[in-house]
């Protein structure tokens, strides 16, 4: 159960999780806890004991006004260090805290739950992808231009976000799609590409992906492409939809 102080959400899980640093153990639990510094997916914090490489002191804090003063350590393993990497709230009014410590995500190399690598950040266990097939019509205009038409959509529904409609590329005007090098990362669904699309009017830059190659649990949504509903205007069965308001708006 979550226990949430001074505006910060704490739980303890059960999954066994493992961070590596250039291919060396730097924590091993199987009891992580989940502190959610941000509302959207919560941040790994080890006990000390499950602590396996050399925290060095880095002689510097770091200050949170709900976490108190966090005291910085570089990571050290044989053959690699990470400057920064590791923080304690030693004495933080947040008491469950105290013996904690939080590893910075991108310092590591590698991220396990269980035996699965994990990317961008934890999964969230209180959010919930679900990805149905349906015969809806989506109309997708940009500048007044329709750039998809599809009654063959897959529809997935993600904890907090508005529902993103997937679509084959055939039902995509092509010829207006122009690819671009961006890439974001998922965890619960892979690695994206994106496509801008040029209506002739303006380029829209990075406003449709696609997931060539998802992880398991979203196969379902592999080789189809989305548009941010935030950023195009969708009409679903005859009805054009408001555009949500999200952190991609």
């Amino acid at each position: 159960m979550a226990e949430k102080t001074r505006g910060i959400k704490i739980e303890q899980g059960a999954k066994r999780v493992r961070a590596y640093l250039a291919g060396e153990l730097v924590a091993d639990t199987r009891a992580p806890f989940l502190v959610w510094e941000r509302p959207h997916y919560p941040t790994y914090y080890f006990s000390m004991g499950d602590v396996r490489a050399e925290l060095v002191p880095a002689g510097r804090a770091e200050h949170s006004p709900s976490r108190g003063e966090g005291q910085v350590y570089h990571v050290k393993v044989a053959g690699a260090d990470a400057d920064g990497a590791a923080l304690r709230y030693l004495d933080s009014p947040i008491e469950a805290l105290r013996d904690l410590v939080r590893l910075d995500w991108n310092s590591m190399t590698e991220w396990f739950e269980e035996d699965e690598p994990v990317y961008v950040h934890p999964r969230d266990p209180y959010t919930r992808v679900d990805i149905l097939a349906s015969a809806r019509h989506v109309q997708v205009e940009i500048d007044g231009v329709t750039v998809a038409d599809s009654r063959q959509p897959r529809i997935l529904f993600e904890t907090g976000l508005p529902p993103r409609y997937y679509l084959p590329l055939t039902d995509l005007r092509m010829d207006l799609l122009r690819p671009t090098d961006t890439q974001t990362h998922c965890p619960y669904k892979g690695t994206a590409s994106y496509w801008s699309v040029d209506t002739g009017q303006a380029v829209h830059t990075d406003v449709v992906w696609l997931y060539r190659t998802p992880l398991p649990e979203s196969q379902k949504v592999a080789g189809l492409a989305c548009f941010y509903n935030e950023k195009v205007d969708i009409v679903l069965d005859g009805e054009r939809q408001e555009r949500p308001r999200t952190h991609f708006s």
